[in-house]
């Protein structure tokens, strides 16, 4: 089940990085379409790649919040609860064979 929603979150992320991908191919276009400047153009570039990345972190909050909502229905421990778990056992183990 995991595997699943770390192949779904891989996935939007890629969408992502597709999207960002040709929208450079866009402005490298528009610029040329528009006569930009070069300072205009690298301007425009900045603009669109920091919308771009705020996309992709907004979209990577959104899949660790579903992720997390998902964990918890199925009842499934946080790493932290079984790293805590597994050195009780083994606390408790030692102690008995003393």
């Amino acid at each position: 089940m995991l595997e699943l929603l770390e192949k779904a979150f891989m996935t939007a992320i890629g969408t992502v990085a597709i999207t960002q991908k040709k929208g450079e191919e866009l402005v490298a276009e528009l610029r040329d379409k528009f006569k930009l400047s070069e300072d205009e153009g690298k301007h425009f570039v900045d603009r669109i790649q920091s919308m771009a990345k705020e996309s992709r972190d907004k979209v990577q909050q959104m899949a660790e919040i579903e992720v997390n909502k998902v964990v918890d229905r199925l009842g499934l421990v946080s790493r932290e609860e079984y790293d805590r778990l597994l050195k009780r056992v083994q606390d408790l183990e030692a102690r008995d064979s003393n």
